[in-house]
């Protein structure tokens, strides 16, 4: 895949450049007495031209009378930091990365990982909540570009569980933000 640089990108986020714009598609949620269901997930990577990408995210649930039910929604931020984090291993071709995570339901998560090669891994190393939010302990979260698809999982270790499976959806990019592809 080859692609042209958003305009005013920040040097500092050109291992992130391949997502930005807005991105759209189905997938599943599923967890502990919670019924697997299909869910819409919209997700929007931008930048200002600072150092990071800007990002939220929608998850939709459609009700049995037809009903879209916003899931989840959550905003953040996407830094390439200029040496990984204590505890990240970067492999040649990959670059550090920090994520900063502010869901509605009233947590924040800060994830470490890399970014290379059109695949991103996560993993938490913080997480806090509201005194009303959910007991979430942990989570890992993957993203991989496959044939101009945006594939996402999203493992949680909460209520008591050990880390699993949560969630997981299949994007196509909707509108570029004035990035030309040639897939």
């Amino acid at each position: 895949m080859s692609f042209i640089l958003p305009d005013g990108l920040a040097p500092e986020a050109y291992p992130l450049a391949w997502l930005v714009g807005n991105w759209r598609g189905t997938g599943i949620v599923e967890y502990p007495n919670i019924p697997r269901v299909t869910c819409v997930h919209d997700v929007e990577f931008d930048h200002d031209g600072g150092p990071y990408l800007s990002y939220r995210a929608q998850m939709t649930l459609t009700d049995e009378d037809g009903e879209d039910q916003v899931w989840s929604a959550e905003s953040g931020f996407w830094r390439v930091p200029p040496r990984p984090p204590q505890g990240v291993t970067v492999k040649e071709g990959q670059s550090p990365l920090e994520v900063l995570i502010s869901d509605a339901s009233g947590i924040m998560s800060m994830y470490y990982g890399v970014v290379g090669s059109g695949r991103i891994d996560l993993a938490t190393d913080l997480m806090a909540r509201t005194e009303s939010a959910a007991e979430v302990s942990g989570a890992t979260r993957m993203y991989g570009l496959v044939k101009g698809r945006l594939l996402w999982a999203w493992d949680l270790a909460a209520f008591g569980h050990e880390l699993r499976s949560y969630a997981s959806a299949e994007l196509e990019r909707v509108e570029s933000n004035g990035i030309s592809h040639d897939d």
